[in-house]
């Protein structure tokens, strides 16, 4: 059990590095060039997944779902990217922009870890073996995470894109949900399904709204890449 958890781990850890600094710097770097350079002067802007870890967010609740699913849920986030809208010349749209860019950035890594799996034959069985699981599970987690970031709830990036779409009425008490919004997430995803399945009516965030989009997604890719994996 505990070689498969390692295993498990191994397969997981680089994927969700990568994934969640480029979703960040991505952030950075679009807002840095909108006029914002509050990212940049942080360091934020940077390929070092240290300046976007999050303790809880890219270490321990991995770890925690990753022991709980034995293995089959993978799940994190890094610490925000800070943006100061006001330095915007167009701050609606701009916001948006910024928003988009992360998803955007899981999407490209998720499209190039599908292209990738074309070219791991010339390595040993035992590493090629590896490889492929790693890149199959960075390909997953990248489209979960893009389609994860734009549900239209703030801290969401698809919050802030309802934010800068929504006529001004409704956009400012969407806004102001930003500081109970992650919590409300880690109890749909994390206390929810469990709690109604006692109930008899299993109810899943993640198979309900998550899971069908990243299927649409990954199936786009598969076609693209001419890679035909079943995740």
């Amino acid at each position: 059990m505990i070689a498969n958890f390692a295993y498990e781990a191994s397969v997981w850890v680089v994927p969700v590095l990568i994934a969640v600094t480029f979703h960040e710097a991505a952030h950075g770097y679009v807002a840095w060039k909108l006029g914002d350079d509050t990212a940049w002067r942080m360091g934020r802007v940077s390929f070092n997944p240290f300046r976007h870890v999050d303790p809880f967010g890219t270490v321990v609740l991995p770890a925690l779902l990753l022991l709980l699913s034995g293995g089959r849920i993978m799940f994190g986030y890094a610490r925000p990217v800070p943006v100061d809208f006001s330095r915007f010349d167009h701050p609606r749209r701009d916001m948006i922009l910024v928003a988009v860019a992360g998803p955007a950035a899981n999407l490209a890594l998720a499209f190039v870890s599908a292209l990738s799996l074309h070219v791991i034959e010339p390595f040993p069985r035992e590493v090629g073996a590896w490889l492929e699981e790693t890149l199959l599970r960075s390909l997953l987690l990248n489209l979960v995470l893009a389609v994860f970031n734009m549900l239209p709830l703030p801290p969401l990036d698809g919050g802030r894109v309802a934010v800068g779409l929504l006529p001004r009425v409704l956009a400012l008490p969407l806004a102001r949900l930003e500081r109970y919004g992650m919590p409300v997430l880690l109890l749909l995803l994390l206390v929810l399904p469990p709690l109604s399945g006692q109930l008899g009516m299993r109810v899943s965030l993640f198979d309900a709204v998550i899971w069908p989009p990243v299927e649409l997604l990954y199936s786009l890719i598969v076609e693209l890449t001419g890679r035909a994996w079943i995740p």
